[in-house]
């Protein structure tokens, strides 16, 4: 029972009451009597209006999370019995049981047995799809409803997922806008949004039109990004850069960043590496290459000499890896695809169409190739950190079998448990640098006096098992719980 706390509590006891309840004192000792008056005080709890009242706001207008193993997002030992005080959305001031005073009226959250951590960032989603197998399909038949209907549901998947903060890389422009603005301004629930809108490549493919804008000559280029960036978008998706001109490739990168906006570019082909490089692209998505051993000496090279000048700041990558690691164990394993966690918000029909796309996971043309690509993907990795890139967790989330409620802590599973990267690290490449490259580290990705408060909490030790962050127990959005 949620009032379990407060039965037979001492009113000197240090603990608070759970909220909203009532306690409730058994005066007979013999076991059967007391679960009659049990049944009785259900029953009248059920039926008499405000008896059993709704939590109400504290007197003080603050929150305390109390008692957690806070990790803050910059990388230092984590604060044991950490205290988070928070006053409308954002974080007034962060300390432990003996260094900060929770405030008289405060709400108080137990977060002892839990590890605290900023809310995490998913680098490379796309609500727009679902995990549909078939995107002509999906394309045709759902597109009137992406703005009203997928997107809504993708984004509240992400943030019960304990995403508080994602990049959407591709997507009408219109409908991408309408809903990061309505999760903004609080009409649906979401994680902030960050979005590029349409691609922008040398030709949309066949019936692609409304997420992918075609270029044609330079001019051309800066027109289509100038369009993006008056309509507001948060960065520029770049894919296909290989068959693009090397003046249209420069043309976007520089338009962009005329607008102080970061180009974001594909990296599955040498040459879309290559000129990403040469014209100045802020951060590549995938590994790539498909089943090519490791990246050449070249790309490598380039790679090192652009980390190398400081003055330029990190250069990032999103490997997008957990999909194409677990596809075999998904293929084999239909619990997870069973898992109706990812119908939240999606009506029945549609439930049942991505159901029947992805019926026999091992026919997939999508994947066909993935179990000889599988054993590249370690080696790709490491070159990449040992030339000098911050890696970011990213997922595609949303391709075919790649729930959007599952994807991001798969991602850093996969990162921690099959490349080795330190816990830690991959935390960080959830929270602290997405906020960098993005350029709003003054407000979120860390836990720390000032910002949003864009916080999660969940039960054990995340560095020893980060996979408990499957499980999220506690989701904050800019001060707002939502679990």
């Amino acid at each position: 029972s949620p009032c379990a706390r407060g039965i037979h509590r001492p009113d000197d006891s240090p603990y608070p009451r759970a909220r909203g309840c009532r306690a409730i004192l058994f005066p007979s000792s013999s076991l059967e009597d007391n679960l009659k008056l049990l049944r009785i005080a259900c029953l009248v709890f059920a039926l008499v209006p405000g008896l059993y009242a709704p939590a109400q706001k504290s007197a003080s207008g603050v929150t305390a999370l109390v008692g957690g193993r806070l990790i803050d997002g910059y990388g230092g030992r984590p604060i044991e019995n950490s205290v988070v005080l928070i006053e409308g959305e954002r974080i007034k001031a962060v300390g432990t049981v003996e260094t900060l005073k929770v405030p008289a009226g405060a709400e108080i959250i137990s977060t002892e047995g839990m590890t605290v951590l900023p809310g995490l960032w998913d680098m490379h989603v796309h609500t727009m799809i679902v995990g549909h197998a078939d995107y002509d399909h999906w394309d045709k038949t759902y597109q009137s409803q992406f703005e009203s209907v997928i997107m809504p549901a993708a984004a509240r998947q992400l943030l019960m997922a304990g995403v508080t903060s994602a990049r959407d890389l591709g997507a009408p422009l219109d409908a991408i806008l309408h809903v990061r603005d309505s999760i903004k301004a609080g009409k649906i629930p979401g994680p902030t949004l960050y979005v590029s809108g349409p691609f922008i490549q040398h030709q949309p493919y066949p019936g692609t039109e409304a997420y992918r804008w075609g270029v044609n000559g330079p001019d051309d280029a800066r027109a289509k990004v100038r369009k993006l960036a008056d309509a507001g978008v948060d960065e520029i998706k770049l894919i296909d850069q290989d068959q693009m001109t090397m003046d249209e490739v420069m043309a976007v990168v520089d338009e962009a960043h005329k607008h102080k906006l970061t180009v974001v570019a594909h990296a599955h082909r040498p040459e879309e590496i290559r000129r990403g490089l040469a014209a100045g692209v802020d951060c590549f998505e995938h590994t790539g290459l498909a089943t090519a051993p490791e990246y050449p000496p070249d790309i490598i090279a380039a790679l090192r000499e652009r980390t190398a000048k400081m003055n330029l700041g990190p250069l990032y990558w999103t490997p997008t890896v957990e999909g194409l690691f677990l596809y075999d164990y998904v293929r084999d394993n239909r619990l997870v695809l069973d898992d109706p966690a990812w119908h939240d918000g999606l009506p029945r029909n549609i439930v049942d169409d991505i159901k029947l796309s992805i019926a026999h996971p091992e026919r997939l043309p999508y994947y066909q190739i993935t179990p000889l690509r599988k054993p590249t993907l370690k080696r790709k990795i490491e070159q990449l950190r040992e030339s000098g890139v911050v890696l970011l967790i990213g997922t595609d989330s949303g391709i075919p079998l790649n729930f959007h409620t599952r994807s991001t802590w798969n991602e850093l599973d996969v990162w921690v448990n099959d490349i080795g990267i330190a816990p830690m690290d991959a935390i960080r490449a959830a929270t602290y640098w997405p906020s960098v490259l993005m350029k709003v580290e003054k407000e979120v990705g860390t836990v720390s006096e000032g910002k949003y408060a864009d916080i999660i909490a969940v039960r054990g030790d995340v560095l020893r098992h980060i996979d408990l962050l499957q499980r999220v127990d506690i989701i904050i959005r800019h001060g707002k719980r939502y679990k």
